[in-house]
């Protein structure tokens, strides 16, 4: 399909909301959302590629992952089927790092198209449907794992859970699959702070959702002091997110009432600053373009985009 640019009547976009002054610094008045394509069945884990010009993300009840070219502004198949594949993240040598439900393991696509398994079970039971997946600078694989894709066959194939839903951790010179946490009930989206001294989740299991923050030993990895971040309110659902170079998080909002539905913008004390109202329910999202301040956000059925007076944290 072509692009499905949606012009902008007028600036500022009312589409951007300041829920706090501190938000003016980020938003670009003279910017506007724009809908780039619309044609899936659920979007998810978008990962920006600088180098090919592209975005790929996952339609994944269409069992296919998408590729978005900004020369061209169309959307093409990038790989179908997917295995149902979900979050989407690159690694520090450029290759994609992949979350899939259907074969219920996390892989790598490797320069020359060849997919490397990263991680399919652990303590000998099967994973039960990976989920969203980072990557730190020292090249350890991070993902969440909860059941959403063996809890029917929309996502995935049903089948019984084996594991507890818990946090992994890929060491990156090893390849050792280890527990990074057990404690936080269904966790979703991931991300790390800039510095990477914290680690953000997403615990789907709680009502309302709670964004949750642990602080991360730099030389080990472990994780330590489980707190709330973010209590989200009633009908609030954040899903995946993004951290840009201040610290704040770009997360994936809605589910419960329309106006809802969009992108939240909170900083780094937790604090909502700031939305981005969008027709449809956004699940994840991702920074890109040249100077990765272009916020690409796969929402449903369609792909939008806005430019931002901020730049997504390198790697992330």
């Amino acid at each position: 399909m072509p692009a499905l640019a949606q012009p902008v009547e007028r600036y500022p976009d009312p589409a951007v909301q300041v829920l706090d002054p501190s938000f003016n610094r980020y938003r670009l008045v003279l910017a506007g959302l724009e809908r780039l394509w619309t044609g899936a069945r659920w979007s998810e884990g978008p990962a920006w590629f600088g180098d090919q010009r592209c975005l790929i993300w996952s339609d994944i009840p269409n069992n296919r992952m998408l590729r978005w070219s900004e020369s061209t502004g169309r959307v093409e198949v990038f790989r179908q089927p997917s295995n149902n594949s979900n979050g989407n993240t690159r690694d520090r040598q450029g290759r994609l790092v992949t979350c899939e439900h259907l074969t219920r393991r996390v892989t790598r696509t490797e320069h020359d198209g060849r997919i490397t398994v990263i991680a399919d079970r652990f303590d000998g039971k099967p994973l039960n449907s990976p989920n969203d997946v980072v990557v730190r600078s020292d090249d350890s694989i991070w993902f969440t794992d909860p059941p959403f894709g063996v809890l029917g066959f929309y996502e995935g194939e049903m089948a019984q859970p084996e594991l507890p839903t818990n946090i992994y951790r890929v060491d990156g010179r090893s390849g050792q699959i280890t527990v990074a946490t057990g404690d936080i009930g269904r966790p979703n989206g991931l991300a790390f702070s800039p510095d990477e001294s914290k680690l953000y989740v997403v615990e789907a299991a709680a009502t309302p959702r709670v964004i949750r923050v642990f602080d991360v030993d730099g030389t080990t990895g472990r994780l330590a002091n489980n707190r709330v971040f973010h209590q989200a309110k009633e009908g609030e659902t954040p899903d995946g997110f993004r951290v840009d170079v201040d610290g704040n998080l770009w997360c994936g909002w809605g589910m419960g009432r329309e106006k809802l539905d969009g992108v939240r913008i909170l900083n780094k004390d937790g604090a909502p600053i700031g939305h981005i109202r969008l027709p449809e329910r956004c699940a994840n999202l991702a920074f890109g373009g040249r100077h990765r301040n272009r916020l690409f956000m796969p929402a449903s059925k369609s792909l939008y985009a806005i430019y931002v007076n901020t730049q997504g944290v390198a790697g992330g």
